[in-house]
């Protein structure tokens, strides 16, 4: 039987992870030895549209491994959800003879690739995000990296933070779920944890600085989720709370927390947002090893024809899971998993 599959194409979208250029490797020279051409999309869905496109040979993707960011780069792009998009994209793909699509990237990349697969295009998906929020898989390409970043920064706080017998509220990514803070903050030791899956209490919060002032600690980290809400706040319907939202007076909720610690306890407390600092740097050797067997397995299954799927890992074996059964599908931490109690154990507050 001929091999249905000639030309593949590759792209990584969304919000880059350390790790999708060694993703994009691995898909490369697992598809260039089975005889199949590989060409990278440049800038994601945006790049399909408007057709930029390089060839990768083997050569191309040498000394790639190591890269942050993503070498083929990235984008948000919302002309490819619309069918006008759409189709500008397919007729890029047949131009250039691309027989199926390797996606590389986040909730919003797996909604595009099934729509890829719909107008004929085979489409695969690799989980690349450092929020470690897809669905049906234990890790993201990139996720692991952030974190020794988190743990990196935390780290260095703490050592100016305990000089001055401050309070200092650190901002770490995470809009929607709160895994990279809630990994960061305990193997950073942080003292306060506050992520979107558990709604905080201010007072709870300001009951634990104290208690650790009354013990002979008089420095105190608190590690924010981007999109932690208040108890008060997540009461709000969502008409309520984007009202409110519209005359928000704080850069962000971690200047709110700062604020109101300092106004109710007149401590001096002091904010750092890393922001986008938390993609960057080198992919650390696990997420380097990660990337590529999951690009070496998608590579795999894409030419033998088994497309429509996220390729991901759970329970320490590689798995494919259905493209319908995780886009759009956010993977949130459960307040009554084992890692928040044994976390509380340990003495970390979550403000609940």
């Amino acid at each position: 039987m001929a091999q249905k599959f000639r030309k593949i194409g590759v792209l990584t979208s969304g919000g880059d992870a350390p790790g999708m250029s060694a993703a994009v490797r691995a898909v490369t020279r697992a598809a260039n030895a089975r005889g199949v051409q590989v060409m990278g999309i440049i800038g994601g869905y945006r790049g399909m549209i408007h057709d930029e496109m390089i060839e990768l040979p083997n050569r191309e993707v040498s000394n790639k491994i190591m890269l942050s960011g993503t070498f083929l780069y990235s984008d948000r792009c919302l002309e490819f959800k619309e069918e006008e998009g759409m189709q500008k994209a397919i007729a890029t793909l047949k131009k250039h003879d691309i027989d199926g699509v390797i996606a590389i990237g986040g909730d919003g990349t797996f909604r595009g690739a099934p729509d890829l697969t719909n107008h004929g295009i085979p489409s695969i998906g690799l989980p690349g995000t450092i929020d470690n929020d897809i669905t049906a898989t234990d890790n993201t390409i990139g996720f692991d990296t952030a974190m020794n970043t988190v743990i990196e920064l935390v780290d260095k706080l703490r050592d100016t933070c305990e000089s001055h017998a401050r309070c200092n509220v650190v901002e770490v990514m995470g809009r929607g779920a709160g895994w990279l803070t809630l990994r960061g903050g305990i193997a950073g030791a942080a003292d306060v944890i506050l992520i979107p899956e558990i709604p905080y209490d201010i007072d709870k919060v300001i009951d634990k600085i104290e208690e650790r002032d009354a013990n002979g600690s008089k420095f105190t980290i608190i590690a924010v989720a981007e999109g932690a809400i208040s108890k008060e706040d997540a009461k709000l319907s969502k008409k309520e709370y984007k009202e409110k939202m519209k005359n928000y007076k704080y850069p962000s909720v971690s200047y709110e927390v700062a604020a109101k610690i300092q106004e109710k306890t007149g401590r001096e407390v002091r904010v750092t947002v890393p922001g986008h600092m938390q993609r960057g740097g080198s992919p650390c050797p696990y997420d380097r090893v990660f990337a590529s067997r999951l690009g070496a397995e998608a590579g795999k299954l894409i030419l033998k024809d088994e497309y429509g799927f996220m390729v991901g890992y759970k329970n320490r074996e590689i798995v494919k899971v259905p493209l319908e059964d995780v886009a759009g599908k956010l993977k949130m931490i459960d307040p009554d998993a084992s890692i928040i109690k044994e976390a509380k154990l340990l003495g970390i507050c979550f403000g609940d």
